[in-house]
């Protein structure tokens, strides 16, 4: 059975259960500290949702395995919110307030994020978004554990300014991420020396491109940076493909290769498209090879999709691990002050550091491109800082602070 008839089975079985949590109980006997998820396990980003669902389960299992935490096993309840807000809402405000959770792992979209995160600012629930994300977000009651524009886009920029030109157009998702993206893109570009000749924005349901193609073919850029998300609009890489684009104008995404695509798409479409994230599934290190090894042993040899978005999902849950050991406590305000002390972990993709400052991880990250269903390593970029907000986002300083930095394109 390969991944997307897996899929839909899981979504038929989905349709049946959706209000009911799935719980994973421990043998320890003692009062079970409360694990909340909420992922897309089916819809639009089921794909993504489930290969984080299941690195959910594996990193409580390690941890259960290991005697749970403070004496106490680790119990998950997870929601499957299938790509839809509304449901998202619901299940924060069920974990919240009737399942009383100690802390929340989930959200997959930013609009995910921002949908649920006043909601547990609120109950005063911790909360970890375990995402590459756009950047920004200064909220005391909130870790980010994914790959920042600061630490990522800034890269994939400076390459293709460096070998493929000046002028670029760019493509987005139509939300926040895709907004917020397109304009980090776009400072990059101009603080390199570089223009953008035009953006587009497209709404996730969107499948047909042939109308984007055509003004990119008019504008004539050097090259054209894509923050495109979903399963919808992965058709743009098949299509650009089969216009003869491909070979034309190169082509780099902060999002691609974060699902599927390098297994089910040809391999003429996939070549050469450049990145930048925290973790490639072909890591050659032994931590990066044991959590594969690990996670295929768990759920099978046909787990081969593996991304940052899931290695941040195992580091969530260990640094919120880490934060109760070193609190000696689950009480929210306990574990976030170890958590703002400096903690590190060793994680697969290499040490990895909480900035108490930011809530964000000081973190390796890596340039690559597709080559042959393998991602072929271009550079490595050790102990990328999270964030570009010249210090203004500080809640050491400043714990009141609660909102989302975006760059400043007015310079």
């Amino acid at each position: 059975m390969n991944r997307r008839e897996a899929l839909k089975l899981g979504m038929a079985a989905a349709a049946g259960s959706v209000a009911m949590p799935f719980v994973s109980r421990s043998g320890l006997a003692a009062e079970p500290i409360k694990l909340g998820s909420l992922l897309d396990g089916s819809g639009a980003l089921g794909l993504e949702g489930k290969r984080m669902i299941e690195t959910t389960e594996y990193a409580v299992e390690i941890l259960n395995k290991a005697g749970g935490l403070l004496g106490r096993p680790i119990q998950l309840i997870a929601y499957d919110t299938q790509s839809t807000m509304q449901l998202y809402t619901q299940y924060a405000q069920q974990l919240a307030l009737k399942d009383k959770v100690d802390v929340i792992q989930g959200g997959i979209t930013s609009a995910s994020r921002e949908a649920i995160r006043p909601i547990f600012g609120r109950s005063k629930t911790l909360y970890f978004y375990n995402t590459q994300y756009e950047g920004g977000v200064c909220d005391r009651n909130v870790f980010c554990t994914g790959s920042t524009p600061a630490q990522t886009v800034n890269h994939i920029v400076d390459y293709a300014l460096k070998n493929w030109g000046k002028k670029a157009y760019i493509i987005a998702a139509d939300y926040n991420y895709g907004h917020i993206t397109a304009s980090w893109m776009t400072k990059f570009m101009k603080d390199g020396g570089g223009s953008v000749a035009g953006t587009d924005f497209f709404p996730l349901d969107v499948t047909n491109f042939s109308s984007a193609i055509g003004r990119i073919q008019q504008a004539q850029p050097d090259l054209v940076l894509s923050a495109l998300v979903g399963a919808n609009h992965s058709g743009f890489y098949r299509q650009w493909d089969a216009a003869g684009m491909k070979a034309k104008i190169p082509l780099a995404s902060s999002v691609f290769g974060l699902g599927d695509e390098l297994t089910t798409m040809d391999t003429s479409t996939t070549d050469g498209i450049v990145t930048c994230y925290g973790w490639y599934n072909n890591l050659d290190t032994p931590a990066s090879k044991a959590f594969v090894s690990g996670m295929q042993a768990k759920f099978g040899a046909d787990v081969t999709d593996l991304s940052e978005l899931d290695t941040a999902t195992y580091e969530g849950i260990m640094f919120w691990a880490e934060g109760v050991k070193k609190a000696g406590s689950v009480e929210r305000d306990k574990v976030i002050a170890a958590l703002e002390s400096g903690i590190s972990i060793e994680s697969p993709t290499g040490k990895v550091t909480m900035d108490g400052a930011t809530h964000h991880t000081i973190r390796n990250t890596y340039l690559a491109r597709p080559k042959n269903r393998k991602w072929e390593m271009l550079a490595t970029f050790p102990d990328s800082f999270p964030a570009d907000t010249g210090g203004a986002c500080d809640l050491l300083k400043n714990p009141r602070m609660n909102k989302q930095f975006t760059p400043d394109l007015k310079g």
